[in-house]
């Protein structure tokens, strides 16, 4: 809405004892609209916009003693692997664009099961931050899980402490499969779920990204950017987690990307994102943003 202002509105103020001594019927109807066009210039100004945050990379409090390290954007385009302990690697990946500006940021930590423990945490109805779901976990890892809906529950199947709830999805989708052999990631179609089939944990997402041998997941472009969470496994088994924390990312694009890259992803599936994208990471504390509550997460405890 244009605002409008008049900047001689004083002057006017301080002279209407001079307009009440005239009399009306001897010319004050002739002289308003001659003094209301002097005290008063009227003009338009324009409305001031409004600025949408721009989602940044930050670092979350953690339920530790230190505070938390941030995770900083490098100059490096690619870091590589980096050995955070026995099993566990980081590796950020900054992709630009051909005149060099920055596209994507990707956050992946990868992750071998024979140190690690994977799990399932669910409130259904009740959403909390990833600081809570680490504070009430201990959870070595924490990263936000599938879909839910307005009510905080949970679309899909999803098994928690070997109880299974909900409808699993038919003919679309994936699921994170955890045993005792430690957890695997299925294509629906190709390996359906059943609730007698005795799982320790497990939540079920969509689209497949990569389909199991490597192959694209999903091969249409929408050009719906976001930002993205993936849950992957590689070829030697083990679990990686990618985050996308810029928004660049069609479900095209990410697909493309884990296929041609140098990850060696065997299989690859879409979780929950844009606002609910996010991580907690307690040694080093570091992580990245979720700015949903979320009802459901993957927990990652050591072994």
């Amino acid at each position: 809405m244009n605002q409008f202002r008049c900047p001689k509105g004083d002057w006017f103020l301080a002279n209407r004892r001079l307009l009440t001594g005239l009399r009306l019927q001897q010319g004050l109807a002739a002289l308003l609209p001659l003094l209301l066009m002097l005290a008063c210039n009227l003009e338009t100004v324009p409305p001031t916009p409004t600025v949408e945050p721009t989602p940044t990379l930050f670092i979350q409090p953690t339920a530790t003693a230190q505070p938390p390290k941030a995770v900083r954007p490098t100059t490096n385009p690619d870091t590589g692997w980096e050995l955070l302990r026995p099993g566990l690697e980081r590796r950020v990946i900054n992709l630009r664009s051909a005149d060099n500006a920055s596209r994507e940021s990707l956050y992946i930590l990868r992750i071998d099961p024979a140190f690690f423990r994977f799990d399932v945490g669910y409130h259904p109805g009740h959403a909390q931050s990833l600081e809570q779901w680490q504070s009430e976990t201990g959870a070595f890892i924490v990263v936000n899980g599938g879909f839910f809906t307005a009510e905080n529950v949970a679309t899909g199947a999803i098994v928690v402490g070997g109880q299974s709830s909900g409808t699993s999805y038919q003919d679309f989708g994936g699921m994170l499969a955890i045993t005792a052999d430690g957890p695997t990631l299925r294509w629906l179609p190709q390996e359906p779920f059943s609730p007698a089939e005795g799982l320790l944990a497990g939540l079920q997402s969509f689209p497949m990204l990569v389909l199991p041998g490597g192959q694209i997941g999903y091969p249409d472009e929408d050009d719906d950017r976001a930002r993205r969470t993936v849950i992957a496994q590689d070829g030697n088994g083990r679990m990686l987690f990618i985050l996308a924390i810029n928004g660049s990312f069609s479900l095209h694009r990410m697909s493309r990307f884990l296929v041609e890259s140098d990850l060696g992803i065997d299989r690859a599936l879409n979780l929950d994102g844009g606002t609910s994208t996010g991580l907690l990471l307690s040694e080093p504390a570091e992580g990245i943003t979720a700015f949903n509550f979320l009802p459901v997460v993957i927990v990652v405890y050591l072994k």
